[in-house]
Parts: C-alpha cells; sequence; structure tokens
C-alpha cells in the first residue's frame, strides 16, 4: 500500500478513471501520480466524479464548483456568498447538481449555457441523482424533494418525514430513496407509492450510505460496525431486520464504500483502522490494520479492485485489493 501524509486534513476521496484523488481542507486537490491544484480559497467541503470520468469536481466555502484535471482547473459555476455544502454528479445524463443554502443547482457538463436553479424552504444537506440521471433528489429538513432535473418551472414531489435528513441516495434501480437523519437513524420511501420505511437502531449518526451486491445490500456506517440492509424485491427492508459485519465494541465504523455492482465492503473506522469484507464471505481483510487517526474519507474504484483512505491527521493511502 502507498501512503502520503500531506499538511490539511482531507475530507473527501473519489476515484476517477486514472486513479485517486484526494481533496484537502486547505482547498487544494492531490492526484495519486503527484498532480496538484490550488484552485479554491478556502477549505473544499465536497467531492465527486466528473461525469466524463475524468478528474474531480469539488465544491468549497469560497462559493465556487471547480472542476479539477491533472495540469488544469476551471470553474464550473458560482454561488454568491454561499458555502457548496454539497455535489452530485450522472455520467449517464452528463449533469451536475450541486447545494448551497436552500438552491440546488443543476449544470450540464457539456452545455455552459445551462443552468436550473430550484429553492428550497430549508437548507439542503444532501443531494442524489436516480441512477438514469434524470432526477434528483434532495435531503432536507421535513424529509426529502425529487426535483426533474432539466425542468425549469416545477413544484418538487416532497417526500415527507419529520425531522432533519442530512444526506441521501436512490437505490440503484431507482424505486427508493433513503435519507439519513441527524437523530441516528436512516428513512426511506419506497416511490412508485411513498410507503415509509423505518430504519433506526443506530448508536450514532450516520455519515455514509452506500449500495452493493447488485442493489441488493445497502451499507451504513454508524455502529460498531458496517450495517446493512436487505434491498431483494419490491419490498427493500420493509419488515426486516439489518445484519453487522466486524462489529468491535471498542470501535465505532465512521465510513463505508463500495460499488453497486460488486459485492465488496470497505469500512473506515474511528479509531484509524480500514477494512475490506465480503458480506457473503467471512471474516474481514484489514488494509489498515495499525490504529491512529479518525478515518475521514473512503472510496472504492469504480472496478472495485483499489481502495483509498485519509484520516484526521492528513495521512492518505491507496491499497489494491
Amino acid at each position: 500500500m502507498k501512503t502520503t501524509t500531506y499538511d490539511a486534513q482531507i475530507t473527501a476521496a473519489v476515484f476517477d478513471g486514472t486513479g485517486a484523488i484526494f481533496a484537502l481542507g486547505d482547498g487544494s486537490v492531490r492526484f495519486e501520480g503527484g498532480e496538484f491544484s490550488a484552485a479554491h480559497d478556502g477549505a473544499i467541503l465536497c467531492a465527486v466524479v466528473h461525469p466524463s470520468g475524468d478528474g474531480v469536481v469539488t465544491g468549497g466555502d469560497d462559493g465556487r464548483l471547480i472542476w479539477h484535471r491533472r495540469g488544469e482547473a476551471g470553474v464550473l459555476a458560482t454561488a454568491r456568498g454561499q458555502w457548496i455544502d454539497a455535489v452530485g454528479a450522472s455520467a449517464e445524463s452528463g449533469l451536475i447538481a450541486f447545494s448551497a443554502g436552500k438552491t440546488l443547482t443543476v449544470i450540464d457538463a457539456k452545455d455552459a449555457g445551462f443552468r436550473r436553479d430550484f429553492v428550497h424552504e430549508r437548507t439542503v444537506s444532501g443531494v442524489a441523482f436516480e441512477p438514469k440521471g434524470r432526477r434528483i433528489a434532495t435531503s432536507t429538513y421535513g424529509g426529502a424533494a425529487l426535483w426533474f432535473a432539466r425542468i425549469a418551472e416545477q413544484k418538487p414531489t416532497f417526500l415527507k418525514w419529520a425531522g432533519s435528513h442530512t444526506a441521501v441516495t436512490f437505490s440503484p434501480d431507482g424505486a427508493f430513496v433513503v435519507t439519513a437523519m441527524q437523530d441516528a437513524q436512516l428513512h426511506g420511501w419506497r416511490l412508485k407509492d411513498q410507503k415509509n420505511l423505518r430504519m433506526g437502531g443506530y448508536p450514532s449518526k450516520v455519515r455514509a450510505m452506500s449500495f452493493l451486491s447488485n442493489g441488493q445490500l445497502l451499507a451504513t456506517s454508524g455502529a460498531q460496525g458496517a450495517v446493512l440492509w436487505p434491498f431483494v424485491g419490491s419490498n427493500g427492508p420493509m419488515g426486516r431486520e439489518a445484519t453487522e459485519i466486524g462489529f468491535d465494541e471498542g470501535s465505532l465504523v465512521n465510513l463505508v464504500a463500495s460499488r453497486p455492482k460488486h459485492g465488496l465492503l470497505a469500512a473506515g473506522l474511528n479509531d484509524g483502522r480500514v477494512w475490506l469484507a465480503d458480506p457473503a464471505g467471512q471474516g474481514l481483510n484489514f488494509l489498515k490494520a495499525e490504529k491512529g487517526a479518525p478515518i475521514t474519507a473512503l472510496a472504492m474504484s469504480a472496478d472495485a479492485t483499489r481502495v483509498a483512505w485519509a484520516d484526521e491527521d492528513g495521512n492518505a493511502g491507496v491499497a489494491t485489493i
């Protein structure tokens, strides 16, 4: 495994078509090959792979959305006077969406003139594209909003559930929307009838959600092991119990990373360790066995052969599975 130490805390890790990329709290982006971009004037708060698969799109507390590639960086959009808190991208539709305050903004990677701004009643905390990239879900206070990405004037479909929703994701088949909540639980909706899914029992707040095994499992952080919810059949996890793998009483899973079409799951712990597991198999494979600062960023490559991690002290590593 290759490790590097940076001067600032790493806020996000992603893989593009070439390798691992780390976004830092000092506003810089570091590529696995050693390339460097420092286009932000302030901290990077969120990051996602560009729809083309080349480079990373980052949002910062300077209100700028920037596309970084090896050797160049350019501003894609700005949010005047607002932090950009969340960003999503769709390779299928070529669209990028980001949130700043109460506004969701959608731009087109191939059309600089395209922009849609969708205003919410409360602050937007999370953004996710449906698998085909035509609709976007946002998490906010009181539930999740569903928007058609390209339509200018519209009223969203609002999926209601009391409380503060902090992150959002679509199931890979597009049938369910799931949010993480401030009060240490998940909430989900089956879209065809807006039936509610209550998914609780967590000892701490869920910071990461990731589908794997062809969408049949949703893995989450927030417990002493990685929590796995079954999404088999049209009812998803309704009336079914979650399972937990990698349980360790002395630690907490901070982050999880996986790929929808693959069966492997990576977990980053609050004691600095990183493990890999196949829920269908037995045992854990520790990619980073030594303890240290809490893991703050975790990513798995598109082909599920590599894992990138970073901790609170600025240490980063890339492991080949």
